[in-house]
């Protein structure tokens, strides 16, 4: 099997990321209909060029054989609370369909949580929706806990 890399997402990854970011049942109902290729919506292309611009956020894209499978989002928020303690909020981690289940996503994840120690992060969190219950088995056996309930505001 060729080695899973784990790198900065490019511009020209937005296309296979949006790809990924939709190709859910929860994603899809609240985003539009799919773009592809230079159909993207400039909207994708804005929040790529926020997040590759600002250094407390990293879009990272897991790639075998060339092509991006995986993609997550990881941003690094410093805080007063815990101590002072810096922690990583994971976001939007998403595995291409066909390579669901070989194991890609707890490689992700643990190439994420080996991240925040490198950096000095005390704790690591998610979010999940919680009508994603495979997502809340395969976070829990990674031992992540549900020790708060999260809440949002659409704007």
């Amino acid at each position: 099997m060729a080695e899973l890399i784990f790198r900065t997402a490019r511009r020209e990854d937005v296309p296979a990321i949006v790809a990924m970011l939709l190709d859910d049942e929860v994603a899809v109902s609240r985003e539009p209909a799919e773009p592809t290729g230079e159909e993207v919506d400039a909207a994708y292309w804005a929040g790529f060029e926020a997040v590759d611009s600002d250094p407390r956020n990293e879009l990272v894209v897991a790639e075998l054989d060339g092509e991006p499978i995986g993609t997550m989002q990881l941003t690094f928020i410093p805080g007063v609370s815990r101590r002072g303690a810096e922690r990583m909020q994971i976001e939007a981690v998403r595995v291409r369909s066909d390579r669901r289940g070989d194991g890609i996503g707890r490689r992700m994840m643990t190439w994420a949580v080996d991240q925040a120690r490198e950096r000095g992060c005390r704790l690591v969190q998610l979010t999940t929706d919680k009508r994603r219950t495979d997502a809340h088995r395969f976070y829990a056996g990674l031992g992540f806990r549900a020790s708060h309930e999260g809440m949002k505001l659409s704007l």
